[in-house]
């Protein structure tokens, strides 16, 4: 576990481990959700769920470290932008 800010960390070190970059974040979202019994709120995008969203350079999905240069941030409706990690 890591400081908030650095939660990306945990999904590098999945991946450094062997798994594959959608499955680690697939971990920390959808997945998660369905452990802790709230994928009837939350974890998807769709009509009726909450759900916030995260836009990176690049593709986390192919390279995990984009996790570190996040673009643009929604909250409960609300764009916060610009946004940048270090």
């Amino acid at each position: 576990m890591f400081t908030h800010g650095d939660n990306a960390r945990e999904l590098e070190l999945m991946v450094a481990y062997g798994m594959a970059p959608i499955d680690a974040l697939k971990s920390a979202t959808s997945i998660a959700t369905r452990v802790l019994h709230m994928d009837n709120r939350i974890g998807s995008v769709k009509p009726g769920m909450l759900a916030d969203l995260a836009a990176f350079d690049g593709d986390p999905t192919k390279d995990i470290s984009a996790l570190h240069h996040v673009r643009f941030v929604m909250k409960g409706g609300v764009v916060y932008r610009p946004y940048s990690t270090p």
